[in-house]
């Protein structure tokens, strides 16, 4: 039986990576209307990011995942969000070839935000202090990348 539900999860492991995968490599970064076009230049070149969107696109499936690791961290449940977290690394590294060249630095920003929470949930010893603090990080990196 655990062996049919390895498989099954990993079945919707990559079926998820590969949607994820698909809708970066296939998504514009900028699909603004054109009379909108001038004020999102305009707030670019003064610093802030479209309210809409960041460069790298749509983050909402990897923000979700990251919400669902924060629950489970607010729960003191740290093995299973230390399992979840996974499926964020699959999905964030099967997207990169897609999102990276949009914005780099961006994408880099979001990546060591994720590299620490991995860290911290894959600590010998976890703490739920970190990990909270690793989480807390990662979602306001997310809501700044995308001008929350």
């Amino acid at each position: 039986m655990f062996y049919v539900q390895t498989a099954i999860r990993k079945a919707a492991i990559l079926s998820a990576v590969v949607v994820l995968g698909l809708a970066a490599g296939c998504s514009k970064p900028a699909d603004a209307p054109k009379s909108s076009a001038t004020s999102s230049a305009a707030s670019v070149q003064a610093g802030a990011t479209p309210s809409s969107a960041s460069k790298l696109g749509d983050l909402s499936a990897f923000q979700n995942i990251a919400a669902n690791v924060a629950e489970l961290v607010g729960k003191s449940d740290l093995s299973g969000a230390k399992t979840r977290i996974k499926d964020l690394e699959l999905s964030w590294d099967s997207a990169e070839a897609g999102l990276k060249p949009r914005a780099a630095s961006d994408w880099h920003m979001l990546d060591k935000a994720i590299d620490s929470a991995l860290e911290a949930l894959r600590a010998d010893s976890p703490k739920q202090s970190d990990c909270k603090a690793a989480m807390d990080v990662l979602l306001k990196t997310f809501n700044s990348l995308q001008g929350k």
